[in-house]
């Protein structure tokens, strides 16, 4: 061999070893891959949980995408007296105090990430004396993971990143499965995000195995997998755990449950993969006509829903799974349901900012990652007016297309830096006023980042295109939205994956988590402190062995209501119907030692005194010596249309676990602790029951 080739070798050999040694080499190399510590970049926060932390590698590639990589890389502690790390990159530390480097490695390229260990107090707990963990991440350019994913992406590639379609139905049929139509469709036009809807999450094992193969259909970045999942009556999954809704929440006043259900409600998503919640609704419920947020929102005072809704948010977002307040600049005081028609807030400013914006301005300040807008408009925020293409009318802005409220109050004067998403662009608010692009590139240029749902795929795709090419909407506004989704992704941790996760594993995890019975306690508690005792003439509680003929009356849900009586008395009779009872009908109700009722309404036109549900409870009242009990199952609001009935439950949801809480209220078992989230006025205009009302025992 001779002295040139003996020389050439031996350099080859040191450059391998300098590049594997080195942790600041990577980014520079010949071949372009860099292999990086996720939590070395700067935008991650870094969790040690107890004294454990799960650190993650990423390969990084000359265009800039990223990916997880699970295999073919090893992890190494520089002392292991201080911590461990295992094969997956989870580092245990033992409780000593001193400062341990944990690198990892493919046997080319190489980083590092240090911790400093510290005794805090000499207490014991579990055996261990409490310690601090302080990070010392490494600092370089090759860490700017977003900006130079973003300046690697075509424009095509960038638009796709903004739109968040649903495949809630193929053909007809509800998709349950992944189909090789849609991942053509993912993969063609660069999807950044998908939304899940109550027939696509069927079963544990499905829903995980649907939302495993959405994530690999995904070319370069990880899918922001989101889903309606508010607890109460917007619950979607079908096999999770039916947490009782906001309002039930606002009834218990209680920051700590709120953060409970919020976590648990995350920690159901995060096994099955689905990483972000369209949730919590921060509306202010200060209109009782309201149609569309009622008991989807903790109550008519802003202070209580801003509380228990960053509870909630926290909740979430300590799950793992990103956040969405909804629906800015606020829902609350419309009496027409944003689905079906354009609402109209017309409050001013003052009124506004002490009201409706008030939760979302403390949501921002508490770190939620997004925040869904509202097809609603709001007059005195932005008075611009537009020709509708339904019949030509001039009408007022709504919010997610307007500039003035997403961009100059959202962002400059509220100073939110999340992701803005529109709320789904198929509402007929957005859609019978405006074309699918031209309601995407107003939105677009108004500010939002993401759009929900547009009607028509290609179509809106194309336009957007379109629209940056002959310079409606700059490139720079577009960089903008896609480095924020960017950084959305990175925080949560939301990344493709070389490997393929081990499906039978990730299906395992689900299972025990998805209606855990830790989860279903956390229901049953949420469900027994938020009945609320409205009002009670001597009447309750019952008591089980007086009872020997219990009727129980209702149409909706009402099966549910009297299976919960029955465990208490055996005798039930059960009339269902949503009229004045018949002449048999009555006949039993006033044999009957008491009488339950259960109304449902979902509008102010079902609890009008003339309504016929509302005229078969005022009968029962005018017709039976029997005490007659009613139960407002959803809208604590029932009440007004048979003010006269002796005694008055607020339930707030449908759910099992909250019938069960009010029958056991009812027969004294659980003491009523709910006081009214917001206030139950009169017909004539005067107040029934104060904010703040509830009885107890």
């Amino acid at each position: 061999m001779s002295f040139y080739w003996k020389t050439a070798v031996f350099m080859t050999v040191i450059t391998f070893f300098i590049s594997w040694a080195s942790p600041q080499v990577g980014a520079k190399e010949k071949v372009g891959v860099d292999l990086i510590i996720y939590q070395n970049i700067p935008e991650v926060d870094v969790t040690i949980d107890g004294n454990t932390v799960a650190l993650r590698a990423l390969k990084v590639y000359p265009k800039g995408n990223f990916s997880e990589v699970t295999t073919g890389v090893q992890w190494k502690s520089s002392n292991r007296q201080v911590a461990s790390v295992s094969r997956n990159g989870t580092v245990v530390f033992s409780g000593k105090s001193g400062k341990t480097f944990i690198t990892v490695t493919d046997g080319v390229r190489k980083d590092r990430i240090g911790f400093t260990v510290k005794p805090v107090s000499a207490a014991k707990k579990g055996g261990k004396s409490d310690i601090k963990v302080s990070v010392s991440k490494e600092k370089g350019s090759r860490y700017d993971v977003i900006s130079r994913a973003v300046k690697g992406l075509t424009l095509e590639e960038k638009i796709g990143q903004m739109l968040m379609p649903d495949f809630r139905y193929f053909n007809g049929a509800p998709v349950t499965a992944m189909r090789p139509e849609i991942k053509e469709l993912i993969q063609k036009y660069h999807i950044g995000g998908i939304i899940l809807f109550r027939e696509n999450v069927v079963t544990t094992e499905q829903t995980a195995r649907l939302v495993m193969d959405y994530q690999q259909a995904a070319e370069k970045f990880g899918l922001l997998i989101s889903i309606d999942q508010e607890g109460g009556i917007v619950t979607r999954l079908q096999s999770g755990t039916n947490m009782p809704g906001n309002m039930a929440l606002g009834a218990t006043r209680s920051e700590s449950l709120a953060y409970k259900v919020g976590h648990a409600i995350g920690e159901e998503l995060y096994a099955l993969g689905i990483n972000m919640n369209l949730a919590p609704v921060l509306d202010v419920n200060n209109n009782p006509d309201n149609p569309v947020i009622g008991v989807r929102s903790f109550g008519e005072n802003p202070e209580l829903v801003a509380q228990l809704g960053t509870a909630y948010m926290k909740g979430l977002q300590d799950s793992g799974v990103a956040a969405t307040a909804k629906h800015f600049p606020g829902h609350g005081d419309t009496a027409v349901d944003s689905h079906l028609g354009l609402p109209e807030v017309p409050h001013d400013r003052s009124r506004l900012e002490t009201v409706e914006w008030y939760p979302f301005q403390k949501a921002m300040e508490a770190g939620i990652d997004a925040v869904m807008t509202a097809h609603v408009t709001f007059p005195k925020i932005d008075d611009t007016k537009v020709i509708s293409q339904k019949d030509g009318t001039e009408i007022s802005l709504p919010a997610t297309l307007s500039h003035k409220v997403l961009t100059e109050l959202m962002r400059q004067e509220m100073g939110f830096q999340g992701v803005i998403i529109t709320d789904a662009m198929n509402m007929k608010a957005i859609s019978d006023h405006f074309g699918p692009v031209d309601a995407a590139v107003r939105a677009v240029q108004a500010g939002a980042d993401i759009v929900l749902m547009p009607i028509g795929l290609e179509e809106v795709a194309s336009g957007l295109k379109k629209a940056v090419e002959n310079g409606e909407i700059s490139q720079e506004r577009i960089d903008q939205s896609v480095k924020r989704i960017l950084t959305l992704k990175v925080k949560r941790g939301i990344f493709k994956q070389e490997t393929p996760p081990n499906e039978q594993e990730v299906i395992d995890r689900a299972l025990r988590v998805v209606g855990s019975e830790e989860h279903k306690q956390t229901e049953r508690e949420a469900a027994a402190k938020s009945i609320t005792l409205v009002k009670n003439e001597q009447v309750l509680p019952l008591s089980p062995s007086k009872i020997d003929h219990l009727v129980v009356v209702g149409n909706t849900m009402i099966e549910s209501l009297a299976e919960a009586v029955r465990a208490y008395v055996s005798n039930v009779t059960v009339i269902q119907g949503a009229a004045p009872l018949n002449e048999e009908q009555l006949q039993s109700v006033k044999k009957a030692d008491a009488v339950i009722v259960g109304t449902y309404t979902s509008n102010a036109s079902e609890r009008l005194p003339s309504n016929p549900q509302m005229k078969m409870v005022r009968q029962m009242i005018d017709n039976t010596d029997a005490p007659v009990i009613a139960i407002g199952i959803r809208n604590p609001y029932d009440m007004m249309s048979y003010p006269d009935v002796e005694a008055y439950l607020a339930q707030y949801g449908f759910q099992p676990a909250s019938f069960q809480a009010v029958v056991d209220v009812i027969f004294g078992i659980n003491m009523p602790t709910g006081r009214l989230p917001v206030t139950i006025p009169r017909y004539d205009g005067g107040i029934l029951y104060e904010y703040g009302h509830g009885l107890s025992y």
